[in-house]
């Protein structure tokens, strides 16, 4: 069975910064490329980035890049989302997702997800 577990979500107050945490478990599982959404009450899951586990190619949803750096450690599978200079805006549940055959920007293209861990950013 495969797992995901993120971490590291939390309050902070604008301008801070948080560092997510995604580990994944499961018996034989290898992802090629995993993932971090995030999600409002009301609103689609967002694309924020994705990274490929080998190459270490990322790609970055639309005004991500900026403040957003995804990394990896591959010999752990685990991904990590650094967030910098937070605004209110980016409140929002993020999900890690993983997928064994591609990266993408799509949430439809990615096999397994995890719980989400909350950021609430305060003014």
């Amino acid at each position: 069975q495969v797992q995901l577990v993120e971490s590291g979500g939390g309050l902070v107050q604008e301008g801070g910064s948080l560092r997510l945490s995604c580990a994944v478990s499961g018996q034989s599982f290898r992802p090629y490329a995993m993932a971090w959404f995030r999600q409002v009450p009301g609103k689609e899951r967002e694309f924020v980035a994705a990274i490929g586990l080998s190459a270490g190619g990322t790609i970055y949803g639309d005004s991500m890049k900026a403040r957003f750096t995804i990394s990896r450690d591959s010999a752990k599978n685990t991904v990590y989302l650094q967030m910098n200079s937070l605004k209110p805006e980016d409140t929002a549940v993020y999900y890690c997702a993983a997928d064994s055959h591609r990266s993408t920007w799509s949430a439809g293209g990615y096999e397994y997800w995890g719980q989400g861990t909350r950021v609430t950013v305060s003014s």
